[in-house]
């Protein structure tokens, strides 16, 4: 690994997280899967030898629970389920170099060379540990067999994971009152014999390595507090029949959270073999022959942070691999503010979405562009239009294609002219864009590039008028080769986004090339003749989202009546917040002079930055009219300081200062919820302006 600037001379891979194979996919797996591909794409448009691969992963705990309760073997209930991300996967030209599954043959193997190599390293050993069991059955009840009280925070958890809480990841035997998820009857500890990775033996390594890791600052930053608090040794055996063999044990297999990520380095080897290591060489990337490795690039959910920035760098570290350079984690998915729900139905399904007749594409932009990695993105139907209408349609659409149209009609296709310097700095200025953003990990500002050259596009032809200008002339032939370079730039910088709607342009265009091997000096492809052009993208008309709301609203209250008790039980990404799981209203009410007692003010932050030391606190410069006030905000692990930067937020002014890590906080900035969902203004509110 390198931290050169890319594109380096070493091979990337960007993988992302594994799907549990036991259910189909929605739109909340689908933003880090459209993600990094968009990510992959763009790291090859600047050069840079990229392989992009996954899996699906069959060992998880889940699959076991849901086979159980169906009566199948958890491979009868996984492999169906595989094999149809491998069809699904495709259709949202989501394009993996390989794709793959944590119970073949290659990652078996490899699996257990890594367990040796980390025992041969001294860093696994022996423990009695105390394991949930379902004494009227009796068997035993590893990771999501077993729920109960997290000893943390005292909500409710399964096994592995406190995942109704604190989020912290939970050893075994430490959940409190544990009962069976499969019989719900209430379980017992009994010791038994499993084997430990020394996690905490890599606590100075780990320090380090994350001050080298790059990707959004969530990824950096939350590990910071687990390592602060001392790291513990990590169990990975379990009492479970599915799931890699322990070598040399043949009671216990691994934790699905070690051969899961070993499935990353299993499927690069995959797909090295299928082309060749003179193409692509797996061993180069992960170190594997000696060097110091390729550029390795994670795209995660936020729920899995601490994996791939503590268990998984350890492992890799332990054994002779080389480290991750980036490990980018998204935000969840909601639909209409709400947080996604399989048994509610409250869920865009890809197959569903795809019924609709949307083209993938549409769904593409709207994930990877409507907020930064880190973000939470809310889904609704009429947010979709307006992305669609206004920068797919109404922009880049309409750039296209009525320089095309002009074009076709007037000169056959492309005019017999060279690109003006004023247009060739517009596209070097999209091209200089695109790079930073690649380069920062920013998928988002990478879309934005494109979009802005086609809106300059517009505004070129608009400001020309080659309409005006005499047919034919020196002068209208000019305008309309700008154009149609701007056109050809717009389709290679789009690409990693709208892979298939670029290959059109570049089609209509009669470019000799393809665009999805261009490299962004390809801005600069000639077109060549063509004929009258299709429109690239169709608008969404307001009765059909009116349709599509009403639908969504309908299949939720039906699945709603159906069950209305079921709880989220197979819920991997996000899950639905009821009544119950909301703070109590305080019953003490006050006065509407207390109330008007507080001097509430919209602010606007002009800079943030992390406090040292601090874990989670930042501070803030916010303008608030009169003044631009120092506040320290609890948001270092929940935002990306420098998203937030302009962004409005509410300031309660008159808050009495306090001192925080050794900085003045002068007010308090308003933000609702664990994720810190920062509060802000609807309409044009200037800083200053009282909330009243």
């Amino acid at each position: 690994m390198s931290h050169e600037e890319f594109p380096t001379d070493r091979p990337a891979v960007v993988t992302c997280g594994l799907p549990y194979a036991n259910g189909d996919l929605h739109i909340g797996h689908l933003r880090g899967y459209t993600a990094a591909d968009a990510l992959h794409r763009s790291i090859e448009k600047l050069g840079q030898q990229s392989a992009y691969v996954c899996g699906s992963d069959m060992h998880g705990t889940p699959i076991a629970v849901n086979a159980a309760k169906e009566g199948i073997t958890p491979e009868e209930l996984a492999m169906p389920v595989h094999e149809k991300y491998q069809e699904t996967f495709p259709r949202f030209n989501v394009d993996f170099d390989n794709y793959g599954r944590t119970n073949d043959e290659t990652n078996t193997e490899l699996t257990r060379e890594f367990v040796e190599e980390l025992e041969a390293a001294g860093y696994v050993y022996e423990d009695e540990i105390m394991v949930a069991w379902d004494p009227e059955e009796d068997d035993p009840l590893p990771d999501r067999y077993v729920r109960g009280t997290c000893p943390y925070c005292g909500e409710q958890a399964r096994g592995d994971e406190c995942d109704e809480g604190c989020g912290r990841h939970l050893e075994p035997g430490e959940i409190e009152d544990p009962v069976s998820a499969i019989t719900g009857n209430p379980a017992e500890y009994r010791e038994r014999e499993h084997k430990y990775f020394a996690v905490s033996e890599l606590a100075d390594y780990l320090d380090e390595f994350l001050d080298r890791l790059e990707g959004t600052s969530n990824a950096k930053n939350q590990p910071r507090e687990w390592l602060e608090e001392g790291l513990q040794d990590w169990c990975i055996t379990r009492d479970m029949d599915w799931g890699v063999d322990y070598p040399g044990e043949e009671d216990l297999v691994l934790y699905v959270w070690v051969d899961a990520p070993i499935e990353y380095v299993s499927s690069t080897k995959q797909y090295s073999e299928r082309v060749g290591a003179d193409e692509y060489d797996w061993e180069e990337v992960w170190g594997r022959d000696g060097g110091d490795g390729g550029e390795i690039v994670h795209v995660i959910g936020r729920d899995i942070i601490q994996h791939h920035t503590i268990f998984w760098p350890a492992m890799l570290h332990a054994t002779g691999h080389a480290e991750p350079r980036a490990v980018c984690a998204t935000g969840f998915v909601t639909i209409d503010g709400k947080g996604l729900s399989t048994s509610r139905n409250r869920a865009i399904w890809a197959e569903e979405y795809l019924d609709e007749g949307f083209h993938p594409d549409l769904l593409r932009y709207y994930l990877t562009t409507m907020g930064g990695f880190q973000q939470d993105l809310d889904f609704t139907w009429e947010r979709f239009q307006e992305r669609v209408n206004g920068e797919l349609v109404g922009t880049v659409g309409n750039f296209v294609y009525r320089s095309m149209l002009f074009a076709a009609r007037n000169f056959d296709g492309t005019p017999d002219a060279d690109v003006s310097d004023d247009v060739q700095e517009h596209i070097d200025a999209a091209v200089g864009q695109f790079r930073e953003a690649v380069k920062n990990y920013d998928v988002r500002n990478a879309g934005d590039a494109a979009v802005e050259l086609a809106q300059f596009g517009n505004e070129y032809i608009q400001q020309h008028e080659p309409w005006q200008l005499e047919d034919g002339s020196d002068e209208q032939a000019q305008v309309i080769r700008d154009c149609l370079q701007v056109a050809v730039a717009v389709a290679v910088l789009l690409e990693p986004i709208t892979p298939e709607k670029a290959e059109t342009v570049w089609q209509q265009l009669n470019v000799d090339a393809d665009v999805h091997e261009a490299e962004t000096d390809a801005v600069y492809a000639e077109p060549g003749a063509f004929d009258e052009p299709d429109e690239l993208f169709e608008k969404i008309e307001d009765d059909r989202v009116d349709e599509l709301d009403a639908a969504l609203e309908e299949k939720i209250e039906e699945a709603a009546a159906d069950d209305e008790s079921e709880d989220d039980e197979t819920e991997d990404e996000n899950t639905e917040m009821d009544d119950s799981e909301l703070e109590p209203l305080i019953d003490e009410r006050i006065d509407f002079d207390t109330f008007e007692g507080l001097d509430i003010r919209v602010g606007r932050i002009e800079s943030a930055e992390g406090i040292e030391g601090a874990d989670k606190l930042s501070r803030l410069e916010v303008d608030i009219g009169a003044e631009t006030r120092q506040i320290v905000a609890g948001l270092k692990q929940l935002h990306d300081m420098d998203e937030i930067e302009g962004k409005k937020v509410i300031v309660l002014a008159n808050l009495e200062r306090a001192e925080l890590f050794g900085v003045e906080s002068n007010g308090m900035v308003l933000a609702a919820g664990e994720q810190a969902d920062l509060l802000t203004t609807h309409g044009d509110a200037e800083p200053g302006t009282k909330v009243r």
